[in-house]
């Protein structure tokens, strides 16, 4: 990933170089999208936003859209980048979507981040907006019964700007691709199970944030190298304002202070859990698209451990595994918390 370089100034003003930076950068890169359908006049002002980037994910986007329906998104806003499955054209007809296509490398935009961060500069502002993936599924305290505009609507009377998310990783009893999964299906039908501890959290002295690593791809696909497996940290719910931008992926942001979601005095303060649905039949055919194309980061060095693991027929479930219940039984785990949130 491309970072300014900067010579030795205060933090605060390496931070506020490095934020203004990416923004610029973001607006720059605007002229990388084309609009294909623009329905953002129809966003009122109280709506909550869902920004999306994806590749090939026509088989998930019913149910991903049904889920966050039903939660209290009320428009979307996606950027295909380069689909042949027909997932633009799927996406175009939906009513609440708005959509850009781009066939410019997702590498070379930050991973994408430089596309989502103008969307978000664009059309976020004073919005509470998520940004997600499409096999990501976000739980919260009382999100059976209480929708997503109740938690922003408590988030904001206690003033706190961002809500964090552990990227929780879902995966089958049993090799990935014994189960086909169904266009519309719901896809932890299928990959129901979760590792209940196993994680490792640090805090980034840099940005604020805490790093979380761990769970089934720490302990199978990087066994012998647990640094380097993927960061399950994130603050995807943001009540956005046009000075904000994310760094990495959804792991931290700018203004740093948005990244201190966590209470460092021995309190709780509120988070919940992404369920992560990557763990399908379909995802052996992702991930050798994926490889071949080395659009990820590090030169695809995740993709490459899921391409090793696949050969072996690997298994993600074990002994120690969890069956998914609800978002209680993940807070008596620990992974989510109420924080005052009765």
């Amino acid at each position: 990933m491309a970072r300014l370089r900067l010579p030795a100034l205060s933090r605060q003003t390496r931070l506020r170089i490095e934020r203004q930076w990416l923004l610029a950068r973001a607006i720059r890169r605007r002229r990388a999208l084309t609009p294909v359908v623009d329905r953002t006049a129809n966003i009122r002002r109280d709506d909550i936003l869902a920004f999306v980037t994806l590749r090939n994910e026509r088989v998930r986007l019913p149910y991903f859209l049904d889920y966050y329906r039903k939660l209290g998104i009320n428009h979307f806003l996606f950027v295909d980048n380069a689909s042949d499955d027909d997932s633009g054209r799927y996406l175009s007809r939906q009513p609440d979507v708005s959509l850009w296509h781009t066939d410019v490398s997702y590498k070379r935009a930050r991973f994408g981040m430089d596309w989502i961060n103008w969307l978000l500069w664009r059309h976020g502002h004073r919005h509470w907006c998520l940004t997600i993936d499409p096999d990501e599924f976000l739980v919260y305290p009382h999100s059976d019964t209480r929708p997503l505009g109740a938690l922003t609507s408590w988030l904001q009377a206690i003033g706190q700007r961002s809500f964090p998310a552990m990227l929780l990783d879902m995966y089958p009893k049993g090799a990935i691709d014994d189960h086909p999964y169904q266009e519309g299906q719901d896809p932890f039908e299928i990959a129901c199970w979760f590792d209940p501890a196993n994680y490792t959290i640090q805090k980034n002295r840099h940005l604020g944030n805490l790093w979380i690593q761990g769970g089934p791809r720490t302990r199978t696909f990087f066994a012998n190298d647990p640094v380097a497996s993927p960061a399950l940290n994130k603050i995807p719910l943001v009540r956005w304002n046009r000075r904000y931008v994310y760094v990495s992926s959804t792991h931290a942001l700018l203004p740093r202070g948005l990244n201190i979601v966590y209470d460092e005095d021995g309190g709780e303060r509120p988070s919940g859990c992404l369920l992560h649905a990557k763990f399908l039949s379909t995802f052996v055919e992702k991930s050798a698209e994926e490889l071949d194309r080395r659009q990820h980061y590090a030169d695809s060095q995740e993709y490459r451990a899921y391409h090793h693991g696949l050969q072996s027929d690997l298994q993600l479930w074990c002994p120690e595994s969890r069956e998914y219940r609800d978002w209680r039984q993940l807070e008596e785990l620990g992974l989510i918390s109420r924080g005052n949130w009765a």
